[in-house]
């Protein structure tokens, strides 16, 4: 099969005909083995009624039902596991990306060998001051902080090499930076292409001002991960060690200060230094505790899926 489509929604029902329509027409005129995955992330509205009937119509139509709404991330896992294509695409379901752009993105894939190709909205048809300004800003603190140099990390419309999906574990609100998971994976040959970026159509927005926090903060998260995720020692143990070193230093000064200097003074415990000392040695060992929990976590734990699937076709 040449292309899966995984298109994760929620109370998506009116564009959902229309977008399929545009797709297939698409992989017609360019001779595409193809399977459309939708995801319903528990929708209110009749968008699973929907995906049965085009299910129906359309052999090459498949879908998923979450049990209720667990987030965009969990849905591209899920429809990452069930992808057979060489090449997997990755669209919203609001008719803002273009499926025209899927054959290029196809031959960027096969042609020129990328791992993963990330579409960029470089005109937008979003609020400035609700999107477009917050975008930015995330862009860029994400490139600096992960090192993949991207113009928009959060666009939906992607390509990627069937190994890149089955290779990474994308969860939490982590399918903002799959870009960055793949390259922790080792694949590294990532590209960008410039895609047409249309109006909403159909209803509203499901994503507010609060995803840019929530964004900011898994970058964080992710930053840590990346850098520490295998060896977490390697950063709890230098504090640690750190913290350890500055309570031992004043307990030392103390110690030399009650029995060499001041003999007749104050009792240790009635200078604010030696509650210092203790505190920063108790953290410090507490960092190193946290060190060893850490590298014994990431050597026995394994990935698991939180999300349950009501029904599929």
């Amino acid at each position: 099969m040449n292309i899966s489509v995984v298109i994760p929604l929620l109370n998506e029902y009116e564009s959902l005909n229309e977008l399929h329509d545009w797709i297939v027409s698409v992989m017609q005129s360019n001779h595409f083995s193809y399977e459309i995955i939708f995801i319903d992330d528990g929708s209110t509205d009749d968008s699973w009624k929907q995906i049965e009937t085009l299910s129906y119509k359309n052999e090459h139509v498949k879908g998923i039902l979450f049990l209720r709404n667990y987030g965009k991330s969990q849905a591209l896992h899920a429809g990452f596991a069930k992808a057979e294509g060489n090449v997997i695409i990755t669209m919203d379901a609001d008719l803002q990306d273009n499926p025209e752009e899927i054959p290029e993105l196809y031959h960027m894939i096969t042609n020129e060998q990328y791992d993963l190709v990330s579409g960029w909205k470089k005109k937008r048809y979003d609020s400035v001051v609700a999107k477009n300004l917050p975008s930015k800003l995330f862009n860029w603190a994400a490139r600096r902080t992960s090192g993949v140099k991207l113009n928009d990390f959060n666009c939906g419309l992607k390509a990627y090499k069937k190994d890149v999906v089955k290779s990474i574990d994308v969860h939490g609100e982590m399918h903002r930076y799959i870009p960055v998971l793949a390259k922790n994976e080792g694949f590294s040959n990532i590209g960008e292409k410039v895609v047409l970026h249309q109006a909403r159509k159909y209803g509203k927005t499901k994503f507010g001002m609060e995803r840019f926090i929530n964004g900011f903060l898994d970058l964080i998260t992710i930053w840590f991960i990346s850098k520490f995720g295998k060896q977490p020692m390697h950063f709890f143990g230098a504090l640690g060690a750190f913290m350890f070193c500055i309570g031992f230093s004043f307990a030392l000064y103390l110690g030399i200060d009650k029995l060499f200097i001041h003999k007749a003074g104050r009792l240790i415990t009635e200078r604010p230094e030696f509650y210092i000392a203790l505190s920063t040695m108790i953290i410090g060992t507490q960092f190193f505790v946290a060190g060893f929990i850490g590298e014994m976590i990431s050597r026995t734990q394994k990935n698991i899926s939180r999300y349950k699937i009501k029904t599929q076709i």
